[in-house]
């Protein structure tokens, strides 16, 4: 198995994914990593002792996070970014993974790589922290801002499949969003949606609320791409001003600072189990090659976890059913 990673990508680029290629690297003895980048940045980092299954590609430009996706893509083309996504098409590539510009690499997704036959649109699906531990498979967040029942469907399909190869998830609960758990509740694309759901061979557990998806009450969610960003900027908003108020809050005066010291294995625990590093990146699911887009503040424990997803894709053979789930819908 064999996955290029764009070196450069990413805020904490190239250090921190250098740094988490090389943990997975010796984590996974069965992965052959092709680090895509600027050579000259690249070596340095990766000391004395490189491990036998990294190979360094080179590569002189770099996407950066506010170059226009589309244009980049077909301008830069020795950006790490494209010639990861070209080694994928050329299939000198399984897959690959990148903490860079997402829109640059939805683009490259489909632009470079393509969508596998049958699938209208892709979806990027991301996994999120809930209250339980367990996480919940929400897609899509941001891929294609307008969709329709039928994209919906496909969705659910793939979203069903990916949680239950990548994320090891036995029968997943697949959940519709709207405004309202009763069938007749929500938007015209939800309430069209849902027969569509009841009738598909997945577990389909009904609508399901914004409120509710952090209590766990499925595994996997489907919306469409703008609602989706809008819920997870949101959620990443709440979760990063909450901590910086707990701060606030247990700072503010000696007796409040005895009780954080008191608290602060279980702070450490909570702080754990929402964090983003565990759990990986979000895969762009429906094109034809495995491509995962890591968080673009992934340091190397979250970058590493971004290529044992990848690995997983791979070790299921995910594409392959995903192609076939997809012949089953139409």
């Amino acid at each position: 198995m064999k996955l290029a990673i764009d070196a450069m990508g990413g805020d904490n680029a190239p250090h921190e994914i250098v740094k988490g290629t090389v943990a997975a690297a010796f984590r996974y003895s069965d992965l052959q990593l092709l680090l895509i980048g600027e050579e000259a940045r690249i070596r340095p980092l990766l000391g004395e002792t490189i491990p036998s299954n990294i190979e360094v590609v080179p590569a002189a430009e770099v996407i950066a996070a506010d170059d226009e996706p589309v244009k980049a893509v077909r301008r830069k083309k020795d950006a790490s970014l494209t010639v990861a996504a070209r080694l994928v098409k050329e299939g000198r590539a399984d897959g690959f993974v990148s903490a860079g510009n997402t829109g640059a690499l939805m683009a490259a997704g489909l632009l470079i790589i393509g969508r596998i036959e049958g699938v209208e649109r892709p979806a990027l699906a991301s996994v999120w922290p809930t209250f339980d531990g367990k996480g919940v498979l929400v897609l899509d967040v941001g891929a294609n801002m307008d969709a329709d029942p039928q994209h919906l469907l496909q969705y659910a399909k793939m979203g069903n499949l990916y949680a239950t190869h990548v994320l090891a998830v036995d029968h997943p609960r697949i959940g519709l969003l709207s405004v309202g758990a009763e069938p007749g509740k929500g938007n015209r694309l939800a309430k069209d949606a849902y027969p569509l759901f009841a009738n598909g061979n997945f577990r389909f557990v009904g609508n399901v609320e914004a409120r509710d998806i952090l209590s766990g009450v499925c595994d996997v969610v489907v919306c469409d791409g703008f609602v989706g960003n809008v819920m997870l900027k949101l959620v990443e908003g709440v979760g990063l001003g909450m901590f910086d108020a707990l701060k606030d809050v247990f700072m503010a005066n000696p007796l409040s600072k005895m009780a954080a010291l008191a608290l602060k294995p279980g702070l450490r625990q909570f702080k754990r189990k929402f964090d983003y590093a565990e759990y990986g990146g979000a895969p762009l699911l429906g094109v034809n090659g495995v491509c995962i887009k890591a968080h673009g503040s992934s340091n190397a424990r979250a970058f590493e976890m971004a290529i044992h997803q990848g690995r997983q894709f791979l070790l299921h053979d995910v594409l392959r059913l995903i192609r076939s789930g997809v012949r089953e819908v139409e």
